[in-house]
């Protein structure tokens, strides 16, 4: 019940920032078709974003400062209850007004006239049409939402191609509901600071506290996230190609990606003679390139990483509020060093067009980071391509500025040294690493679709190239840059240019489509050469986490009970190197989990691995002591016949040193306080 008036009041809050905002601005008056489908998502994000950084900081203040155990109650009491009243205070004055005041038209809106109004219909017809398509994707996203992660009988279960993720992330939700992670720490590696953006995670966690069991409280928002996303690339299209097919198609070549990893299995196995046996027995992704075989490129992305749709989300919003900055005002006159001149030594090309516009903007991707930091960096080189061809551009630099501004502070707050290690790594995971072997790995992984974008432009105006251009900017990012230990994360760049990029082929297959016979042949050629690769990825996801390939834990277990009733938040446990059971899900603070998890985020796993062989396999006393004495860390688990770095661990020193706290039932867990 308190989860969903938590939504709900995030949503109306997200309401008043996002109409603020276009009231302000006038944003894409003259060609923004129904505005409803972009008021939607983006007061779902706004909103949200803000009321949860609310929450949190206020639940920070309780946890650290005043020593509370539960500060979450305080976190929503201090903000629920203002914001209520705020919005209740708000709309009681509207509707007095609403009886005073009347446009023209004799339509009310709450005191708005009709062409301020945010939920604004300006086409019912089409809206009817838009209408069927986003309850058609909106059935779509929670069906396969739900097909990966749900909660059945007490037990959680996670398909096979996602739950490597949903491993860190369910401590993280848990470490908020069922504990006191304030300050933050890593549950994969308690103990130190947080690198990793968390903010999703721990608002799942307080849906959780609020009482919306896990599943449906991460479920819940992921679809909400995607689907908004969605709705905003769907409106992104409209505005910079055009048309209903083109929006549609879009999302069509968003779920389903464009790549030649299929065509060259298929010919292969054609040859071979075994095609549709292969294909009927298989249940992982194709891949001929390094770590293609993950589903670094295809729709599983979006199950697994929840969080970087939300990123997206308001990522496009900025795009679609500075898309009316995009060659504003320029004639199609101006041409080579005129255009140059122009743009970059005018007052007009500098001058700002709405600051408070600017620094709205940047605000909310500036509080983005800790939500999906690569979503954050892949938004900014857009806009920064949008500058090059823009008048305006201080406004540009302020949102820029202003979003540097707000990351680099919460890095301050949350990271110990620097959130990134930005290094030049050329040619990404291409193993050939010039240029011909950038563009053969590129041609690989997407097909035609990167390489052959210069064919819709030719038919596009200077105004969708210069959006085109902006739109590669986070690719090219990812070739030439690396910001963490692991260059494999630098795939998100990829797909954040790749779903923004798909407008443009929608493009070019409505345009063919619209034409003669042989044009119409074509375009349906071309949709599922673009499309067939990702098609059967999809295949492989529904195969991949049916009920024969998912990992089964229960939520909550005795055992995972027993540690969240009994571990303060600032003790430390050493367990085997768990990824996702009983363990995680109490949401403790373990010195040494899954060790990707926590190197891939930056944290030097090597030497706390190290330390744990030291203490589950000494025959020495004493050092068994000292060691757990320097690290810190407060219990030791001990699970029968375990092994730690493939090494056999022996129970018979620590049993001897420490009492035993904690015996499962079944006699396989052992729990001892140091």
């Amino acid at each position: 019940m308190f989860g969903i008036i938590y939504l709900i009041l995030a949503f109306l809050l997200g309401k008043e920032i996002t109409e603020g905002l276009l009231l302000q601005n006038k944003t894409g008056a003259e060609t923004e078709g129904n505005r409803f489908w972009f008021v939607l998502p983006a007061s779902f994000g706004a909103g949200t974003l803000i009321m949860t950084w609310g929450v949190y900081a206020v639940s920070w203040i309780f946890s650290v400062c005043a020593g509370v155990s539960r500060p979450l109650f305080y976190g929503n009491l201090f903000v629920l209850v203002p914001v209520g009243l705020f919005l209740f205070f708000l709309y009681r004055g509207r509707m007095k007004r609403r009886n005073l005041m009347k446009n023209a038209a004799g339509i009310v809106s709450g005191g708005k006239t009709e062409s301020d109004i945010g939920f604004l219909v300006r086409d019912r017809k089409l809206f009817y049409k838009e209408a069927v398509f986003f309850a058609f994707l909106l059935v779509f996203i929670t069906w396969i939402m739900f097909y990966v992660f749900y909660i059945r009988d007490g037990v959680l279960y996670s398909g096979f191609t996602v739950y490597g993720d949903y491993a860190p992330h369910t401590a993280m939700m848990r470490s908020f509901s069922w504990g006191n992670n304030f300050p933050t720490q890593y549950p994969h590696y308690g103990g130190a600071d947080v690198k990793y953006h968390f903010m999703f995670q721990f608002l799942t966690g307080n849906l959780e506290y609020l009482g919306i069991r896990l599943d449906f409280a991460y479920n819940i928002v992921s679809i909400f996230s995607l689907l908004g996303f969605l709705m905003i690339l769907y409106k992104l299209a409209g505005r910079i190609v055009g048309g209903f097919a083109g929006g549609v198609l879009a999302s069509l070549f968003f779920f389903f990606r464009s790549g030649t990893a299929f065509f060259r299995f298929a010919w292969e196995h054609l040859k071979a003679g075994d095609l549709w046996i292969t294909l009927a027995e298989n249940t992982s992704f194709l891949g001929y390139t390094p770590n293609e075989d993950w589903g670094l490129w295809n729709f599983n992305v979006y199950l697994n990483q929840r969080h970087l749709a939300f990123g997206l989300l308001l990522v496009a919003a900025a795009l679609w509020i500075y898309l009316d900055w995009l060659e504003a005002g320029t004639s199609h006159e101006e041409k080579g060093l005129i255009w140059i001149k122009n743009r970059l030594f005018t007052k007009t090309a500098w001058k700002s067009r709405s600051l408070d516009t600017a620094m709205m903007v940047g605000l909310l991707l500036g509080l983005s980071s800790f939500w999906n930091g690569a979503a954050v960096i892949g938004g900014l080189l857009i806009l920064m391509g949008f500058a090059v061809f823009s008048d305006g551009k201080l406004d540009y630099a302020v949102t820029a500025a202003v979003a540097v501004l707000f990351t680099m502070l919460q890095s301050k707050i949350f990271v110990n040294g620097s959130v990134m290690s930005p290094s030049l790594y050329l040619g990404f995971l291409a193993e050939d690493k010039t240029i011909w072997g950038i563009i053969w790995y590129v041609a690989q992984i997407s097909g035609f679709f990167f390489l052959g974008l210069f064919l819709p432009a030719l038919f596009l105006k200077r105004r969708e190239r210069a959006v085109m251009v902006s739109f590669l900017f986070p690719a090219v990012f990812a070739f030439v840059v690396s910001l963490t230990p692991d260059i494999n994360v630098n795939h998100k760049y990829v797909m954040i240019s790749y779903a923004f990029l798909t407008m443009f082929w929608a493009f070019a297959a409505v345009k063919l489509f619209a034409g003669r016979r042989r044009y119409k042949a074509a375009a349906v050629i071309l949709v599922i050469c673009l499309s067939l690769n990702g098609v059967y990825d999809f295949v492989v996801i529904l195969k991949d986490n049916d009920s024969r390939h998912r990992v089964a834990v229960e939520a909550d277990s005795p055992l995972s009970k027993w540690i969240s009733g009994n571990l303060d938040k600032d003790d430390l446990i050493l367990t085997p190197e768990y990824s996702m059971n009983e363990v995680t899900m109490s949401g403790a603070m373990m010195y040494c989990g899954w060790p990707y998890y926590a190197w891939s985020a930056g944290y030097d796993t090597s030497y706390r691995a190290e330390k744990a062989v030291v203490i589950y396999t000494t025959r020495d006393t004493e050092l068994l002591k000292s060691t757990v004495e320097q690290e810190g860390i407060d219990y030791i688990l001990f699970e029968e016949n375990m092994e730690f770095e493939q090494q056999a661990c022996r129970e018979d020193i620590i049993a001897q040193t420490y009492p035993m706290v904690y015996n499962s039932e079944d006699g396989r867990i052992r729990i001892y306080e140091t």
